[in-house]
């Protein structure tokens, strides 16, 4: 008897030792909930440059008329039907991807390691004018913290780059400055290799947030020029942005198993997708730019080949299409995706010294930007002197003070071939370069190049908060003219 007793509180006392253990096996130890920061960093790095270098890129970049689109849903990018699109970009890269790592990289991190939750605010200020530059009024103060809003609310696009107080909504510039101030704290952890961009050197991440608050600026200029001024002369005062070509924001890819996707679309999964835009093409030939356009494109046969935007006759084949080359794409899919650039400081400057009267002399900051992006892609300093010395009508600004807007915002815009989001933005937002409309448009107007994407389906059909009626392409975003 004494046996069979014993026999039977083995087990219970078995079973109560082990119980919180059996009950561990629904902790995945491949899914903590706890990720060192260094794992995090990475993620939403490579995060953000996927995000804006994958569909959302091909949707922009033939819109703006980069590009032409030839086959799958490039062909209705190019012709403006764009609803039914973006699910992918919006849930899994943006919002579930980026954002919620952000969101858990700050939370985690801003009392031990504020370094790395510094960098997170910068990153997360990006990632968040990206989205609403794209869609206008979307999720961000409610954004990325899960069940807590399970339905976030969308915000204004207005109050996301100046806040509103009244709302709990915190302005994308009091973001970066509170990621700028972070930077200087003492952490624990800091960013070193995991920081794949800069090496854990707090100094050009601070560049780097001072050259956002000129990109916001500029962004707000035509709705808010004193906000747009002030800032503007603060960064130029302090003097602390990005000024070479060095100090670029650009997250690298690693080839095999990490490729740009600039590359593995256009070079592996979809050859027959995109082409070179036949307008992009002859914008190039009237500016007798066709080294630097040879930097950005093949020429198979040694000539380009190009298509019209919303042509529907048959498109080249493969092999005999002018496509993204090495500058943008490497060898192997590991060339960077190119964010913030000292070109594009230089062309805000300019702008910003035209139309808002900043400081320092227009023209020079417009053939700085020109010299920038030309030294980037790879001419030497003998062939950019003279393309100088032989196009000076090109590099020169005159005429009125709108002539001389658009050959700004031209030249900024071929310097962004290979990021059509940020060539996207300030077509809308200034009007220029003028396009016009792609053969055979359709889409909400056939007769208006869109303003704006679609809210994806999934948003629409999972958040009661997305706007209803939909927000149509042809309404113009908060900061355009």
């Amino acid at each position: 008897m004494r046996k069979l007793i014993l026999f039977l509180i083995i087990p219970v006392l078995f079973s109560a030792s082990a119980c919180k253990k059996f009950l561990d096996v629904n902790k995945s130890p491949n899914n903590p909930e706890k990720v060192p920061p260094s794992v995090l960093l990475p993620e939403t790095t490579i995060g953000i440059a996927f995000a804006n270098t994958n569909d959302l890129d091909r949707a922009t970049s033939v819109i703006i008329q980069h590009l032409a689109g030839t086959g799958t849903q490039s062909v209705d990018y190019d012709t403006y039907k764009l609803e039914g699109y973006f699910d992918n970009q919006w849930n899994l890269e943006l919002y579930n991807g980026v954002i919620n790592n952000l969101v858990k990289l700050i939370k985690e991190n801003q009392e031990t390691n504020p370094q790395y939750a510094g960098v997170a605010k910068l990153e997360m200020a990006y990632a968040f004018s990206m989205i609403t530059d794209l869609w206008g009024d979307v999720p961000y103060s409610q954004a990325g913290f899960g069940l807590d809003y399970l339905n976030p609310r969308f915000d204004k696009q207005q109050d996301i780059y100046q806040g509103n107080s009244a709302d709990g909504i915190k302005s994308l510039f009091d973001l970066v400055k509170e990621g700028m101030a972070d930077l200087d704290k003492t952490s624990i952890l800091k960013p070193k290799t995991d920081d794949i961009v800069y090496g854990g050197d707090m100094a050009k991440w601070k560049r780097m947030g001072n050259t956002l608050l000129l990109k916001f600026a500029n962004t707000i200029a035509f709705k808010n020029p004193a906000l747009a001024k002030s800032t503007i002369d603060a960064v130029l005062t302090a003097n602390n942005y990005i000024n070479s070509n060095s100090l670029d924001f650009q997250v690298p890819f690693g080839g095999t198993g990490n490729q740009n996707p600039l590359y593995s679309f256009n070079w592996v999964n979809r050859k027959t997708d995109q082409i070179l835009s036949t307008r992009f093409l002859d914008m190039e030939t009237k500016l007798n730019d066709s080294v630097r356009l040879s930097k950005f494109f093949t020429k198979p046969g040694g000539q380009f080949v190009s298509y019209d935007n919303g042509n529907t006759v048959s498109s080249p084949s493969e092999n005999a299409r002018s496509k993204y080359a090495l500058f943008l794409t490497g060898a192997a899919g590991e060339a960077p995706a190119y964010l913030v650039t000292y070109a594009q400081v230089n062309f805000i400057l300019a702008e910003s010294a035209l139309m808002l009267g900043t400081a320092g002399n227009a023209n020079t900051y417009y053939q700085a930007g020109i010299r920038a992006n030309m030294s980037k892609v790879g001419i030497t300093k003998d062939s950019i002197d003279l393309y100088f010395a032989t196009n000076p009508t090109v590099v020169t600004l005159a005429g009125t003070q709108e002539q001389q807007l658009e050959q700004i915002i031209t030249q900024k815009y071929i310097s962004w071939v290979g990021n059509g989001i940020e060539a996207f933005n300030d077509f809308r937002r200034t009007g220029y370069p003028k396009l016009a409309l792609a053969r055979n448009a359709a889409g909400h107007d056939p007769n208006t190049i869109p303003t704006r994407l679609t809210y994806p389906n999934g948003e629409l059909q999972r958040n009661s908060n997305c706007p209803n009626p939909i927000t149509r392409t042809t309404v113009k975003m908060w900061w355009a003219r």
